[in-house]
């Protein structure tokens, strides 16, 4: 049980920031680590009031800042089955981080405690991890206060990947059940891994290395444990070769390095050195995002993103389900957003016949709307995606009996992907290993996988407004109800262009919006943007000055 002394008394120890305004979004709080020791010592406050409402469930709490520079720390909760924070909580974790005093702190509490009408006799369970930002083990100190403040047994699990904390979380919650998802552990989590990894695999030879990208982060120290676990490429498995994991100078992670400046600068890290055809990738910093490129021939840099990723993955689970005989059975749906790539789009509807959704920017939007279907796929373009698989698909897979030794190969392979994935969450070394697999089975190398489609040229800006909260979007951000006219200006532009699209869609964080467009050539691609671009700054000050 947590008394209202317990909290005010260890709050005083963390003071809140003056004048500061915190809100929980898709990455839970992520800022300067200077600013985070109230915040993570009300966090594990809520976790406290998160598993009590769970009769005692385990809470994850994970303390990282992925692709942010070092100085910068956040920290997220982790719901019981591995996915994130239910979105109606993130509104109670915003009250308690903005509490003004140790008293107003102790006062929500116990207001939220009786509004959700929580025992507070209940037991109440937690685990945690961090990244490897030098900020992490003091933050630690403040999450430990506010467990033992709210009464709550904890277990540090050190060092993890922000992808192995779910997995831990999901295991230690289904032990002992029907949906058992593994070992609570993260040994566990290597060998039901390199197990599935294996299985999948069913003797394809994987052609040449990956060399990866670490990001300078956890993500380094856990892929070199994994790969014991790996067979070589002589072993009939693959040969990985380790880039930037340098973990010891916490200044260097993300520094020229990661996912995030391979995306956005598409640019190979200084440190790859990879030849021409060879296949390379790189993780973020807390190893939930991958990336894929190579150098063509001519050395000319290629990005294989999470458009890609979700392509290929989308093809295999679909040609695997067919030739298992589930092609009836097992419905394979796509989730995107509208920043995804319209060449990827129409790859799926019109060559891969499967069905796309577009939801809102944001994980918990795609992952959510991924579980309506049997068997859903959701990448952004950032690399940070997964497979899910309904309760229903995984009965059909796993009862299904094969009609002869073709069907029972492909069921074989669909079922080691229902082990090898990371259906908690996006998960950048069991998805690098799925990607692997694909590529063994399909005998390509990336030149191969990026010759599936071509992307149209596309152009992304940011424009600055002096209020970005008049820009309100619709069809899952793909237009603007207001300011009035907007849209109508944008659909005359977007109309003179061959395969145009456009949409401009405010910033979460700053006053700007973000104007993405593309088109049939690069040169109309940056025509389209700037035109877009225009428009928003022209009704931006139209509509402040009529305000």
């Amino acid at each position: 049980m947590a008394s209202s002394q317990a909290i005010a008394a260890g709050s005083a120890r963390f003071p809140k920031p003056e004048d500061r305004t915190f809100q929980y979004g898709t990455a839970g709080f992520r800022m300067k680590a200077n600013l985070l020791d109230s915040i993570v010592y009300r966090v594990a406050l809520l976790a406290s009031l998160r598993s009590r409402k769970l009769n005692g469930q385990i809470i994850g709490v994970m303390i990282t800042a992925s692709h942010n520079p070092p100085e910068d720390n956040g920290v997220k909760l982790v719901d019981p089955m591995g996915e994130m924070l239910e979105g109606s909580w993130e509104t109670h974790a915003t009250t308690l981080a903005n509490a003004s005093s140790d008293q107003a702190l102790a006062q929500a509490f116990a207001k939220l405690e009786s509004d959700l009408s929580i025992d507070p006799q209940a037991k109440a369970r937690a685990v945690f991890a961090r990244d490897t930002r030098e900020s992490g083990p003091h933050l630690v100190s403040a999450l430990i206060a506010g467990f033992e403040a709210a009464s709550v047994e904890y277990t540090d699990y050190k060092l993890l990947t922000t992808p192995q904390l779910h997995y831990i979380t999901r295991c230690l919650n289904t032990k002992g059940t029907p949906f058992d998802y593994g070992k609570p552990t993260e040994q566990g989590y290597y060998e039901k891994t390199a197990k599935a990894f294996k299985v999948a695999l069913g003797g394809r030879k994987i052609n040449g290395g990956l060399t990866v990208d670490c990001a300078n982060g956890v993500g380094g120290p856990k892929l070199r444990e994994l790969i014991k676990h790996l067979p070589l490429a002589s072993e009939g498995g693959i040969d990985i070769k380790v880039v930037n994991d340098d973990v010891v100078r916490p200044e260097r992670l993300n520094h020229q390095c990661g996912a995030d400046f391979v995306k956005t600068g598409q640019r190979s890290p200084p440190a790859s050195q990879s030849a021409p055809l060879e296949r390379c990738c790189s993780l973020d910093g807390d190893a939930d995002r991958l990336i894929y490129y190579f150098l063509d021939k001519d050395s000319t840099f290629r990005l294989l993103d999470g458009d890609r990723i979700a392509t290929l993955a989308a093809l295999f689970i679909g040609d695997l389900s067919r030739n298992a005989g589930l092609g009836e059975k097992l419905k394979v749906g796509v989730v995107q957003t509208a920043y995804a790539n319209g060449a990827s789009t129409s790859y799926i509807t019109q060559d891969l016949k499967l069905p796309v959704v577009c939801t809102n920017t944001g994980v918990k939007y795609l992952h959510h709307a991924a579980t309506k279907f049997d068997v859903g796929v959701y990448f952004e373009a950032n690399g940070h995606g997964t497979v899910v698989f309904s309760e229903l698909a995984l009965k059909r897979i796993n009862k299904y009996e094969p009609k002869s030794p073709a069907q029972a190969s492909a069921l074989d392979t669909l079922k080691a992907l229902t082990q090898l994935i990371n259906q908690t969450v996006g998960d950048a070394l069991s998805d690098l290993l799925l990607v692997e697999v694909i590529l063994a089975h399909k005998s390509w190398s990336p030149k191969e996988w990026d010759l599936t489609y071509t992307d149209l040229p596309n152009r992304l800006v940011r424009v600055e407004v002096p209020d970005r909260n008049i820009f309100k979007a619709i069809d899952a951000e793909r237009k603007l109800e207001s300011p009035p006219s907007a849209q109508g200006q944008i659909d005359a532009l977007v109309g003179k262009y061959k395969n145009g699209r456009s949409f401009a869609r405010a910033s979460g964080t700053e006053d700007a919006v973000r104007v993405y467009a593309e088109a049939a050539t690069k040169g109309e691609a940056d025509e389209l943007a700037t035109g877009v671009g225009k428009v928003v700054i022209s009704v931006a000050n139209q509509y402040s000055h009529h305000t």
